[in-house]
């Protein structure tokens, strides 16, 4: 297996953090290795349901970050991503703060890849669990003036 380029994975953070949807989502990539990454949410009013609790949307958008960007680097050069299913359960309200969801590829394949994600927020109580299926794209990769791998 190649070392990821950690130039790539710094220009990637970038250009996610700064792409409509996240930026819209105040989310960003905060760390990411093979099968794992670290997503975080910022929450505003903007996140927040008719009842002043966070959106199950919102949770459901960081678990599929999450699960999408953990089995990102296994991925060749030329290849993308998509998940094709998302299952999830929401375990304890939020109504402020950050939430940082920890996603992990369970089973990296070159087809479908099947991941998970947890949901914490900024006291570390967990508020949701999901898992995904992950569905390989070739010729979908994204195309970066940085090499993915050394």
């Amino acid at each position: 297996m190649k070392d990821p380029n950690p130039k790539f994975i710094s220009v990637l953070k970038q250009v996610v953090k700064n792409s409509p949807y996240p930026h819209h989502m105040n989310m960003f990539i905060e760390d990411m290795s093979y099968d794992n990454a670290t997503i975080i949410m910022d929450l505003d009013r903007c996140h927040l349901q008719p009842y002043g609790i966070v959106h199950g949307g919102v949770i459901a958008t960081l678990i599929d970050t999450a699960t999408f960007w953990a089995g990102f680097l296994r991925l060749p050069e030329d290849a993308g991503l998509v998940n094709v299913d998302l299952k999830l359960n929401y375990l304890k309200s939020v109504v402020k703060g950050r939430l940082t969801a920890q996603g992990h590829c369970m089973r990296p394949s070159k087809t479908i890849s099947y991941a998970e994600a947890r949901v914490f927020d900024q006291d570390g109580a967990l508020v949701a669990h999901g898992t995904s299926s992950l569905m390989t794209l070739p010729g979908k990769g994204m195309v970066m003036e940085v090499p993915k791998f050394l």
